[in-house]
């Protein structure tokens, strides 16, 4: 899928992508009989962008920068969320999301709700697998930069209230995973109970997505993420990282419809190869893709697509892509979750 260059046009950006939202398929919302049978991701990146374009000489030592979606997750390199310098045009905000796009979102919201919703208990771990790749850059001999890409497979267990650690199988090697300091975890280190606590009616969650936007990306804070594109990172950092409630769910992708700028695109794939339908936003040289099944409106994965050229590929370069094939709630880190 190829980026395309915005311009204004009216007041409202015109990503190029009007004709790529026709046509989207409707996935159904399952019924009663349904239900029942299931029960069932700024500056440094213009610093490497500057490094590779003008060849500087080495710095001390090698150095490898990985682009990660949403939150940066340690991973024994410097790691980063890609970001280019933002210059929206004055007086020509995103526009609010079309109504495609809000009537995906609720169908997803409605699919997700109808989910049966089983007890879990504090002492449970969150069970998560991915599979997916991510774009990395290591500097050269030259002091320019080589690009390549890494596998991101991982099975991680994480405790549901994040006072007790967990454990991370990646590459062959296990690790263990670190309680949340203080038990305390927020948008940005998510755990079931945080994702349970939240409330259920969107423009309520929202309201908290933003505070905690502005706090971390607003005014003065020298992000070049912004606050609308943070809130809609933050909500794909819960629908990938962690289970999250039925009711949760459907108020996360009610909230991402008063977003502006969420768009839909009728054709992606996720890392695992599977096909389905996209909720996006453009921000700053990059979009951010929601992939759900068609068929069921569930949550796929998500990647990040290149729309302007840079140290990290060319437009339409997928930079990083993560699908989740596996999640549950199990009594112990190693155990796997039942068949459903």
């Amino acid at each position: 899928m190829r980026g395309a260059k915005g311009k204004v046009d009216g007041g409202r950006m015109d990503d190029g992508l009007d004709e790529a939202r026709r046509g989207v398929p409707a996935f159904p919302v399952p019924g009663p009989a349904e239900q029942r049978e299931r029960e069932r991701r700024r500056h440094l990146l213009g610093e490497i962008d500057r490094m590779a374009g003008r060849g500087t000489g080495p710095l001390v030592g090698r150095r490898r920068y990985v682009a990660v979606l949403g939150s940066a997750v340690a991973v024994g390199v410097l790691t980063l969320t890609l970001g280019f310098p933002s210059t929206p045009p004055p007086g020509a905000p995103a526009a609010p999301a079309d109504p495609t796009t809000v009537a995906l979102l609720e169908r997803a919201a409605l699919a997700a709700a109808s989910e049966p919703e089983a007890p879990v208990r504090a002492d449970q771990y969150v069970y998560l697998k991915v599979v997916g790749h991510t774009a990395y850059l290591t500097e050269n001999a030259a002091g320019g930069m080589d690009r390549g890409r890494q596998r991101e497979d991982a099975e991680r267990w994480t405790s549901v209230d994040g006072t007790r650690p967990g454990l991370a199988r990646q590459g062959g090697h296990e690790e263990p995973i670190r309680t949340t300091p203080g038990g305390k975890a927020g948008f940005h280190s998510p755990t079931y109970a945080f994702a349970a606590s939240l409330p259920s009616d969107p423009d309520e969650l929202l309201g908290l997505l933003r505070e905690d936007a502005h706090r971390n990306h607003g005014p003065g804070s020298d992000s070049t993420t912004g606050p609308d594109q943070q809130a809609f990172v933050a909500i794909g950092d819960l629908l990938r990282g962690t289970v999250v409630p039925p009711a949760t769910t459907a108020a996360l992708y009610r909230a991402a419809a008063r977003i502006p700028g969420v768009v839909t695109l009728p054709d992606a794939v996720d890392a695992a190869g599977r096909t389905g339908v996209a909720v996006a936003r453009v921000h700053g040289g990059e979009r951010v893709e929601w992939i759900f099944d068609g068929t069921t409106g569930r949550f796929l994965g998500e990647r990040l697509v290149l729309t302007r050229a840079g140290a990290w590929g060319e437009a339409g370069d997928v930079v990083t892509s993560v699908a989740v094939v596996a999640r549950g709630v199990v009594d112990e880190p190693g155990q796997l979750p039942s068949a459903r």
